[in-house]
């Protein structure tokens, strides 16, 4: 089942967040559910109680193109990669997408994660641009 996440799902989200590499508590996913933007959404897979994965998506508004949507973050279980989760979570972004009328949807992904490159072809994304990320520690 594809479901809108809630904050007694933090600990899960946490959990999963961990496996894509970004450590987390279920209090720091419970305070950034709550400082996501008007707008953004978490949909959560859940098997029998059990959350096996979850995307987070935003609508980007930008002044040198027209809007679109874009998966922030999305993570499956490692138990469960393969078994087409993912797949479901990106059709049920797409139509996030399209109910608020953006015709986009684009993904960001490390570049070391190569099977997350293959998983994202298969389902239908093409290679747009590469890019480095910069950062400046404030």
């Amino acid at each position: 089942m594809i479901r809108s996440a809630r904050a007694e799902d933090a600990e899960a989200l946490a959990r999963l967040a961990g496996e894509l590499g970004y450590p987390s508590t279920a209090d720091e996913i419970l305070a950034r559910l709550a400082a996501l933007p008007d707008g953004d959404e978490v949909l959560v897979a859940e098997n029998d109680g059990t959350l096996d994965a979850w995307v987070h998506l935003c609508i980007v508004v930008s002044l040198e193109s027209a809007a679109f949507a874009q998966i922030r973050g999305l993570v499956v279980t490692e138990a469960k990669r393969s078994t087409g989760i993912g797949a479901q979570l990106i059709r049920a972004a797409e139509e996030w997408a399209r109910t608020r009328g953006v015709a986009r949807l684009r993904v960001r992904t490390n570049m070391t994660r190569k099977r997350t490159h293959v998983f994202y072809e298969r389902c239908g994304f093409g290679l747009k641009k590469e890019q480095r990320v910069y950062e400046k520690q404030l």
